[in-house]
């Protein structure tokens, strides 16, 4: 009962930082997408006020959580649980800053549906890998192998996007990143037990494990509006 009562407070922070992530995220999107000199810094508009591209320091922003989370790779050899919460809570902003486009691109309306929708998903696809009895390590690997093609096709629809191709594309990113979520919450569960009681080691894997998450949600987020989003 005691281990049990300790997994479900890991858990529940793992969540909470999820929590805190998503509304930073939120808030600093609603910053530069609404807020006219933040938005003017960051993305070029059409004269009819469509979205019509970044500016330089727009794509700084959009490519810095990926400097950042590769960076940390090396800096972050044994991260402590203050670095890896500073780690969390920064990509989390710079990605947030980032998502700005996503309201200039789609309808509040379409915005709001999609993001209980993933709430929705994300709750149920969690609680499965919470509670079920089935080890996932097999389907992770092959989630892994999932995303890296994800990636790679990523590159390609950058020069050759034939009809067709960017619905698969997104139909393809939501299962993966809908099965990442189970797999990563019973991976944290996993790590709890792997770690023993050890709080310095606990606090550190919380954080990762919430940015583990937090970047499934994300992402299941904007492949759901690539596929059902209604566009301004």
């Amino acid at each position: 009962m005691a281990v049990d009562a300790g997994l479900r407070r890991f858990m529940l922070g793992v969540y909470n930082k999820v929590a805190l992530g998503l509304l930073l995220s939120a808030a600093l999107a609603y910053l530069t997408s609404m807020v006219p000199p933040v938005r003017d810094a960051m993305f070029r508009l059409a004269p009819d006020g469509r979205f019509a591209g970044y500016t330089l320091l727009g794509m700084a922003v959009a490519f810095a959580p990926l400097v950042v989370l590769l960076g940390s790779m090396f800096a972050m050899r044994q991260p402590t649980a203050r670095g890896a919460g500073l780690l969390f809570f920064g990509i989390s902003a710079l990605i947030g800053a980032s998502l700005g486009v996503l309201g200039l691109v789609y309808t509040g309306a379409s915005l709001a549906s999609t993001f209980l929708i993933t709430a929705a998903a994300f709750g149920a696809l969690s609680l499965f890998g919470y509670t079920t009895k089935k080890d996932l390590t097999g389907f992770g690997s092959f989630l892994m192998i999932g995303l890296v093609g994800l990636v790679l096709a990523s590159l390609v629809r950058m020069f050759w996007n034939p009809p067709g191709f960017s619905f698969l594309f997104s139909a393809i990113g939501v299962l993966i990143f809908a099965g990442l979520i189970a797999y990563d919450t019973q991976r944290l569960k996993l790590t709890y037990h792997d770690l023993g009681g050890d709080t310095a080691a606990l606090g550190a894997a919380s954080s990762y494990g919430a940015l583990s998450l937090y970047l499934d949600f994300i992402n299941l987020f904007q492949f759901l509006l690539n596929l059902f989003g209604q566009r301004r």
